[in-house]
């Protein structure tokens, strides 16, 4: 007798347990436990599978890629926390203050850069929604242009390496971190391209939207603003190419990195004179919670797996998909409304978790390149994390945004920006070697 209703019966008890708001690791662990001994009682459960568990928890943590989980986290940290981020965007800020929609091209270039430093899309958003929001607002900017754009490029940091996501998928896909972050260096960067072409266009066909800044905001000039380029920014484009430039050219696994990076961050707070215990305390405080929270659903979503591969679900669910009519380009179309849909209510740990062991095995059974299939997934996780009207984006920006910033103008602001997204992702898949250029040049330098 066939049990595999049963596996399809768990992934629906599992998503119901969560959208009830219960912890997303307890929520594996429960529907696995219940299930699994239903399973047991039926006979359609082998017991004797529990025995590979502890092989696979002391898999998953001799595991170096996940060591730059805790470097880039702390990293990051470092700079927020230090006020170095602050002082990024006010310089560049001062900047492109003479270009129409200035302030807002300085966000997308600081929130690129801030993408490549910390790595974490909540600690962008936060950061630039504080410090930028109530300036674009003081001389005269759209309050939905305003927050699409703080929205969005925040959001980069799910795509620029050295990226949180980037570095979840490549262990849950199988791949490595370099070749992810290889792959995903020019999708990020067209989507920044992308953000900045249409804060341009906006300025010039409405200029009441995106003005320039007046010439009394930017005092600094000459060496004064030279002097404080040198200091603001140059530091954290060499902390960027040390880390990003040693995994490229192969000097450095992305653990050895960044370890680098956050050493790097540290002596850059010393540097800048900004070093304190209690910027190092934080900092600490906050790569604890984030590390914690992402090795413990890595183990609950390891037992789950474990359970549904057993009661037959990861046959069935590979078979489901690579039979779905249209071949690879079908099962492509599938793939993408699923993790879309998925980044609405969820976040991108849970996504990475639940998703990706049901959808790569049907595609590396489809042959397809599963660093392209990974960089796919992380553009459309990207997209649905800043789409109304549940997008993670959205929220961490409303929690910091000022009362004259209503929750319908961020809504409204971030569809452009999601129109501008989705037409990359169209992008990157109709053309592979967006993905594939880096990687194959980096493999054949070696």
């Amino acid at each position: 007798m066939s049990f595999e209703w049963l596996a399809i019966a768990m992934f629906v008890g599992f998503f119901l347990l969560l959208m009830t708001g219960y912890p997303v690791a307890f929520s594996f662990v429960g529907a696995a436990l219940v299930f699994g001994l239903i399973g047991f009682a039926l006979g359609a459960f082998n017991q004797s599978l529990i025995l590979l568990l502890p092989n696979r928890w002391f898999g998953t943590m001799s595991d170096l890629q996940l060591i730059a989980i805790p470097f880039f986290v702390f990293m990051g940290a470092i700079l927020e926390k230090s006020g170095l981020a602050e002082d990024l965007l006010e310089t560049v800020g001062v900047l492109f203050g003479p270009v129409r929609g200035g302030i807002a091209l300085a966000v997308i270039f600081v929130g690129t850069l801030l993408a490549a430093t910390t790595g974490v899309v909540a600690a962008t958003i936060i950061a630039m929604g504080m410090i930028s929001l109530p300036t674009m607002l003081k001389y005269g900017y759209n309050k939905q242009l305003a927050a699409g754009t703080i929205v969005a490029s925040g959001t980069l940091a799910q795509m620029i390496p050295p990226s949180l996501v980037l570095v979840i998928l490549s262990d849950q896909i199988g791949v490595s971190v370099g070749d992810m972050f290889l792959g995903a260096l020019i999708p990020g960067l067209l989507l920044a391209g992308a953000f900045a072409v249409y804060v341009l266009i906006v300025g010039i066909i409405r200029p009441e939207d995106a003005p320039a800044l007046p010439p009394q905001a930017r005092a600094l000039s000459g060496r004064a603003l030279y002097a404080k380029v040198m200091r603001a920014l140059v530091p954290p484009l060499v902390l960027i190419f040390a880390v990003l430039g040693s995994i490229f050219f192969g000097i450095a696994t992305a653990s050895e990195a960044g370890s680098v990076g956050a050493v790097g961050a540290v002596l850059l707070t010393v540097m800048n004179r900004r070093f304190s215990w209690d910027v190092i305390k934080r900092s600490a405080e906050a790569t604890m919670r984030t590390t914690s929270l992402v090795l413990m659903i890595l183990f609950c979503s390891t037992f789950f797996s474990l359970v549904f591969d057993g009661l037959g679900g990861t046959a069935l669910i590979t078979s489901w998909l690579v039979n779905i009519p249209g071949g690879a380009i079908g099962y492509l179309i599938v793939a993408n409304i699923v993790i879309f849909l998925l980044g609405i209510p969820l976040e991108f740990t849970e996504i990475a978790f639940i998703a990706m062991p049901v959808l790569v095995p049907a595609a590396r059974e489809l042959g397809m390149d599963l660093v392209w299939f990974g960089v796919v997934m992380a553009v459309n996780l990207q997209t649905a994390f800043i789409s109304p009207p549940v997008g993670f984006s959205l929220f961490y920006l409303q929690s910091v945004a000022p009362k004259e910033v209503p929750t319908i103008a961020i809504h409204k602001g971030a569809i452009p920006f999601m129109v501008l997204q989705i037409i990359v992702l169209l992008v990157v898949i109709l053309f592979p070697q967006t993905v594939s250029y880096l990687v194959n040049a980096s493999t054949a330098a070696r």
